[in-house]
């Protein structure tokens, strides 16, 4: 059922997003301490910014994950008309 709104009641797909981002904390992480045993301060302080930015994300999903089918309907739930100004 398309509306001609879809960009403004957009869902998105949290389960895989949590994945991602696990992923990507854990690949980060890694290589914030492989770099910084290997004496590389630069490379080190990236792959630790790109894991501070995938654990707040992680935070994120499981905060929207949590709030129920608003953020996470099933495929039984129709769209949603966004709110009227």
């Amino acid at each position: 059922m398309r509306t001609g709104n879809e960009p403004v009641t957009a869902r998105s797909p949290l389960r895989l997003r949590f994945w991602l981002s696990l992923w990507g904390l854990l690949w980060a992480a890694a290589g914030a301490a492989v770099f910084s045993l290997a004496a590389r301060p630069g490379w080190a302080a990236a792959c630790a910014a790109v894991a501070v930015l995938a654990a707040v994300d992680l935070v994120v999903v499981i905060r929207h994950i949590r709030q129920g089918p608003h953020y996470q309907p099933g495929r039984d739930v129709p769209p949603y008309e966004p709110p009227g100004h």
